[in-house]
């Protein structure tokens, strides 16, 4: 099991601060196995596309009107 990074960007936005710096801050260490757990306040697809070219697979859920869930797991290189 590999180490798990979880960031809630639902503030940010609702303060209008774009979270996708901070996104790809927070993937950077992540290594094969690896898991981060992103919260949004919208299904995030523009960053499905992003994630996928850096190795990354995703599950995305719905847990409220307002917040998404969306799980992505670093592939084996």
């Amino acid at each position: 099991m590999g180490k798990i990074i979880e960031l809630d960007v639902r503030e940010d936005l609702q303060k209008k601060l774009e979270p996708f710096q901070k996104i790809m801050n927070a993937i950077q260490p992540l290594e094969a196995g690896d898991t981060f757990i992103l919260h949004a306040p919208f299904k995030p697809a523009p960053l499905f596309a992003v994630m996928k070219a850096k190795g990354f697979m995703y599950e995305a859920e719905q847990l409220d009107k307002k917040h998404w869930k969306v799980t992505f797991v670093k592939r084996g290189e």
